[in-house]
């Protein structure tokens, strides 16, 4: 299968917690990679809460979401882990796990409240935490004569082109991170601005992050990280 061109998901692991009628929501959240991944964070944030009232959780992973599970851990069916998962899907997140403990605060919420508890729980946490857009990008090795290097840096300036390093030697080779759809016609850009004058080489694919609702800028070195 191939991989996915662009993805949103959590930067970080972390906790945020609000307080709703004197009960505590904490919200844990991490982004996994596998199913086994997810379980050992369910355990581990229960373990960490054992004296909690509830721990429930959602997560969902894999290429087109095709794991996805949620427990409501003993609130009343459906007002817990639905909710979490929702809020990861409104959020439009892949593999991510969430569990929202609750240290419950003696006054009842009844089913909506519960709803809205668990899925305020789970939203906020992720804004707390942040999301980032994964972005599937090809290296690309620019290899030229000196002379054409400024002339190639104003280019790849001008169209927000990712600069991963460059290579001095008995030339310049520029290595560069363009999206992976885009490789050919970038190609055939490099070729007629420096009028055939480059040794153009593709390398791996790798993905690279960018805080999400960020501009054409992102694609700048230094306003991503390659991953």
């Amino acid at each position: 299968m191939e991989k996915e061109q662009t993805y949103l998901t959590v930067k970080s692991s972390g906790a945020n917690e609000i307080i709703i009628k004197k009960s505590r929501f904490i919200g844990s959240v991490k982004r996994v990679k596998t199913e086994e991944e997810a379980k050992a964070f369910v355990d581990q944030i229960t373990e960490e809460n054992k004296s909690a009232t509830h721990n429930c959780y959602a997560y969902m992973v894999g290429q087109d979401d095709h794991i996805q599970r949620k427990s409501d851990n003993g609130e009343p069916s459906g007002t817990a882990g639905l909710p979490i998962l929702d809020a990861i899907k409104l959020k439009q997140l892949h593999d991510v796990a969430v569990v929202v403990t609750r240290y419950f605060g003696g006054i009842k919420l009844g089913a909506g409240g519960l709803i809205r508890a668990y899925s305020n729980a789970t939203t906020e946490a992720i804004n707390h935490i942040g999301v980032v857009e994964r972005i599937l990008q090809t290296k690309i090795s620019i290899q030229i004569e000196y002379s054409l290097l400024e002339q190639l840096k104003y280019f790849l300036n001008l169209e927000a082109v990712y600069i991963d390093d460059i290579q001095y030697g008995a030339d310049v080779d520029v290595i560069v991170a363009v999206p992976a759809d885009e490789v050919d016609h970038f190609e055939k850009q490099i070729v007629e601005l420096l009028n055939d004058r480059a040794k153009i080489t593709p390398g791996d694919q790798e993905y690279f992050e960018v805080d999400y609702h960020q501009g054409k800028d992102r694609y700048k070195k230094g306003s991503i990280e390659l991953k």
